[in-house]
């Protein structure tokens, strides 16, 4: 296997191909849209793996990376440091650093930035050709403000009146 080529961008530096390559999180191009944190994942937006998704999401208080939702596929979240709340099955449970929630294939859930400072959380999931996801009106989501108004299969349709994403410099180390 090759090493990627590595692109220099305003906002960092991005991976070029599918190759293999070494990134440290400071010098990583990252995304973000207000109101759901900043992010990078770890691949080229060139070439994204058809197998895995992996990246680091940072969330301030009361930042939602997305809507409560079931897919698929199989997720992972790893608190690296700082604390969110997770629901999970209509449940609140916190999570603190070293914590690990396991998602399997058509698990409910939404993490939500919680706690005093940010939150950074390394997020994993598996990616299928007939992959679905799922938005779901769940009231215990719905409180955060982390749930759709009305159940869709359509990302489209979720994200409708969300910001658009921008990209960003590397937030990283977080405080």
């Amino acid at each position: 296997m090759h090493e990627a080529k590595i692109e220099a961008t305003d906002t960092g530096q991005l991976p070029a191909d599918d190759g293999w390559f070494i990134l440290n999180l400071a010098d990583i191009g990252w995304s973000s849209v207000p109101g759901g944190g900043t992010w990078c994942v770890f691949e080229s937006p060139e070439a994204p793996s058809n197998l895995l998704g992996i990246g680091v999401h940072i969330l301030w208080p009361g930042d939602k990376p997305g809507y409560y939702h079931a897919e698929s596929d199989q997720e992972g979240f790893l608190v690296l440091s700082g604390e969110c709340l997770a629901i999970v099955e209509g449940e609140e449970r916190r999570m603190r650093a070293w914590d690990y929630l396991h998602c399997a294939p058509g698990t409910a859930h939404i993490t939500i930035g919680a706690g005093d400072g940010p939150c950074a959380i390394l997020m994993v999931g598996t990616r299928s050709p007939d992959h679905a996801t799922r938005y779901i009106a769940e009231p215990a989501a719905a409180r955060h403000g982390a749930a759709v108004a009305v159940e869709t299969d359509s990302p489209r349709e979720a994200y409708a009146e969300r910001p658009p994403i921008t990209r960003t410099r590397s937030p990283w180390p977080v405080a």
